[in-house]
């Protein structure tokens, strides 16, 4: 430790600490435009000049190290002069338009200008002016005069999203931040810069000019999109929500968020939106009230379950939905009788269900599994699921920490990946068997499953050694791996590996409340906690034996099944189709019976439960829209009409004290099975399918997000194989062709990907362009068309 006097202050800091650090930790504040805590020094605007007592001239806080001893004066004569020297040249050509400038309240310039800088301007000269810049649907630089240079920009995009997609240009006068010439910028993460930029340089393109900062409200919130479960700030001017903020927690999403927690926003206010209950007869769809859309709905639960029995009747859920209306709506089913309810449409292997011992999670902290030394990650289309857990990553291998990944795509993660095995789909288990039997070679332990049919490649028995070597490691499922035919075998597998390594196992939750809709017992062989219930039929066998009811809440089948084709067709068949919905779909209004509106995270209080197992709490930000009603409320209401005991709730918080009265959420967290089996041979299934979820289709209100479904990864799919896949069918890269998968098919632009493996076609899921197709790994034809 060194001992150093700021102002008169005398502290103790560790080595290697910089003068701006030390000076944050006692509070005192220097001002600075480059620096910023989660990049790397730049020091090029000299507004945190001090004066170091035995220095000849002031020094930058934010690159000068501390020694011991040493005697620092942020408020000195020197100081003050020198950051008001620096003002005054960093407004010689800053536009001093601050009533029209987007930023303006909220402007460090601005702010910094009247407390540090100089009450007047020397300055007579014309000002120059920048061109503005097209930096694609999500960022706005169309005033780049302001832009003082800090390169935070700059710097955010190269170290923390791993690319530069922007850059600085030219020298001297001439310098100027813009995109790679005909590029936007795409990251996942891209929106941060939009916080990082301390002027109106770079500003939110779908907030720009729609209020003033002073106008808004700031409200607490808690991100639905993926298991991380970000921390928002939500920004409210009349009942509406305007913009949306990270809120730090250096625990979970450090100060960033993904672009979709940041702008999906824009669909709660869409002309989407179902504002009141819907009912369809004759083939048309009316408006009516709750009183008569809730008898309607008890009136064809009762007679489906009085003329098929309760047997008849199947409950899907959609994971996004909060902790407390996912317990309500189990709580209603198995009251009423019906045990076919399930939230994992889009899993397709459900025998590991008889051995599970308790709820799948990450298996560790979010914090701590970053910090492994050595990772690995099966069947995980990382950037697109888990934007900001990748950016920890991509931090941690910079400090060291191999990551390994197993797949059936080799995408470009922007990280420097130790090893790598690609794989068909039908391959994955036997690619993770390959590792655990490098491993048992290595560690010289022994494993139940039989490994004798495997042989071990050379990239198998590099990540193995990984994760032997490594003094601490994790592994983890990915969305892939969830969804593939042989999940029970991967979780069996990757049990062992990491029994044997001494590693961390777990699953990287899909949706905002994968976590809490298991804990809760939306499944269908085990309650609340684990409690011991009546066993149902899963989501799967929902749609393999089509029931003559279905409940729906807050999902859409066509996009968030594993075959959105079989999903549909068992709706269509089905008697009456309940859907609880924010959001009136094309496929809810062509196969639904009735429409309830329930409010979205934003209009309704409640909480989710991240992959670390943290529940966390958040009220409602804005009033419902229209007749919308919170979905606990909803479900309240039609326990009551139904005669099921229980439902008197008055307040969110009575359903959440009593669900978390029924267990302990730590305790209840395991992802070992009880008995490991493993199938480890290859399937051979022909041609495959290898289907992901556009990280902007993800659920119903990233659909709807206009911005969003602007961008580059929301355009219309393409379909992807390796160069002699396409040979083989006769196809060119860049020819239109037909893909079908059953009844259903869709046609697409071909491209030629020599890093996919072969036997496999890659077009995502849950597109408008492909929702008509299969299973997302089953058999698939392609043609030129």
């Amino acid at each position: 430790m060194l001992e150093i006097e700021i102002d008169g202050k005398k502290l103790t800091v560790p080595q290697g600490s910089t003068v701006m650090e030390a000076a944050h930790s006692v509070g005192t504040y220097i001002p600075h435009f480059c620096y910023h805590k989660k990049l790397s020094i730049a020091a090029n605007c000299r507004m945190c000049l001090v004066e170091v007592e035995k220095a000849p001239k002031p020094l930058p806080a934010c690159a000068t190290p501390v020694t011991d001893g040493m005697k620092v004066h942020t408020h000195s004569d020197m100081a003050v002069k020198a950051q008001q020297g620096v003002m005054e040249f960093l407004l010689i050509n800053h536009p001093l338009d601050c009533p029209i400038c987007d930023q303006g309240g909220e402007c460090q310039l601005q702010d910094i200008a009247v407390g540090y800088g100089g009450g007047e301007s020397r300055y007579q000269e014309e000002k120059r002016v920048v061109v503005g810049k097209d930096m694609g649907p999500l960022v706005s630089a169309e005033e780049m005069s302001r832009c003082i240079h800090c390169t935070r920009c700059v710097r955010f995009t190269e170290e923390i999203g791993g690319f530069q997609e922007i850059g600085m240009g030219n020298r001297g006068e001439f310098s100027e931040i813009m995109p790679f010439l005909g590029k936007t910028v795409d990251s996942e993460i891209s929106g941060n810069v939009i916080d990082l930029c301390p002027v109106g340089a770079l500003t939110s393109k779908p907030f720009r000019y729609s209020a003033r900062p002073w106008e808004l409200s700031r409200r607490k919130s808690v991100a639905p999109h993926d298991g991380l479960g970000s921390n928002l700030i939500v920004q409210v001017k009349d009942h509406e929500v305007k913009r949306v903020l990270p809120l730090e927690n250096e625990a979970i999403n450090e100060c960033w968020i993904s672009d979709r927690d940041r702008f999906s926003y824009e669909a709660l206010n869409s002309s989407a939106r179902l504002k009141n209950p819907m009912i369809k007869f004759d083939g048309k769809w009316h408006d009516t009230d709750w009183q008569t859309a809730l008898e309607y709905v008890v009136k064809g639960l009762k007679g489906v379950s009085t003329d098929h029995g309760k047997d008849a009747v199947g409950v899907l859920a959609g994971a996004h939905s909060t902790t407390e209306e996912l317990f309500l709506l189990q709580k209603l089913a198995r009251e009423f009788g019906v045990h076919n309810i399930d939230h994992r449409l889009r899993r397709s292997d459900f025998r590991a269900d008889a051995a599970k011992q308790g709820v799948e999670w990450l298996g560790s902290s979010i914090v701590d599994f970053a910090a492994a030394k050595s990772l690995l990650v099966i069947g995980s289309t990382l950037r697109s699921e888990q934007p900001l857990l990748t950016a920890r990553l991509r931090q941690a291998v910079k400090k060291g920490a191999e990551l390994n990944i197993i797949h059936s795509a080799d995408d470009n993660l922007l990280i420097d990946v130790k090893g790598k095995l690609i794989v068909a789909p039908g391959a994955l288990a036997n690619a993770v068997a390959q590792v655990l039997k490098a491993v048992v070679e290595i560690k010289g332990g022994d494993t139940a499953i039989d490994l004798a049919a495997v042989t071990v490649s050379d990239a198998a028995r590099a990540i193995a050694q990984s994760l032997a070597n490594g003094e601490t490691a994790a592994l983890a499922l990915g969305a892939a791996a969830q969804h593939n035919p042989a999940y029970a075998d991967l979780v069996a597998l990757s049990q062992e590996i990491a029994r044997l390594t001494g590693a961390s196992f777990g699953v990287l939750s899909v949706a905002g409340n994968s976590v809490g809709a298991e804990l809760v017992g939306v499944l269908p062989k085990r309650g609340a906690f684990g409690a011991s219930v009546t066993a149902g039929a899963n989501a799967a066998e929902m749609i393999a034996a089509p029931r003559k009811a279905y409940v729906l809440f807050n999902t859409e089948v066509e996009a968030d099944s594993y075959d959105g084709q079989a999903a549909v067709a068992a709706m269509k068949q089905a008697a009456t189709v309940i859907a609880f919905t924010a959001f009136k779909g094309d496929g809810l209004l062509e196969y639904a019976d009735v429409l309830l509106p329930i409010a979205p995270f934003t209009e309704t209080a409640g909480s989710f439960v991240n992959m670390e197992g943290k529940l966390q709490s958040f009220n409602g930000v804005v009033r419902p829209l229209g007749e919308t009603r919170p979905g606990w409320k909803v479900l309240r209401v039609l326990g009551n009409l139904l005669g099921l005991a229980g439902f008197e709730y008055t307040s969110v918080e009575e359903i959440r004290g009593e669900l978390t009265a029924a267990g302990d959420i730590a305790e209840t967290l395991n992802n070992q099975l009880a008995s490991v089996t493993a199938n480890v041979i290859a399937a051979d299934a022909g041609l495959t399918r290898v289907a992901d979820v556009p990280m902007f289709h993800v659920d119903p209100i990233t659909r709807r997000a206009e911005s969003l479904q602007a961008t580059r990864h929301a355009v219309t799919p393409e379909a992807s194989a390796h160069p002699a896949t396409l040979a083989e069918a006769g196809i060119a890269d860049g020819d239109s062709v037909v893909v079908k998968q059953g009844s259903g098919e869709a046609r697409v632009i071909a491209r030629a990907d020599a890093a996919l493996p072969q036997g496999v076609v890659r077009l995502v899921a849950a597109h408008p362009a492909t929702v008509a197709l299969g299973g997302l790994f089953d058999p698939i034809e392609i043609k030129r068309g």
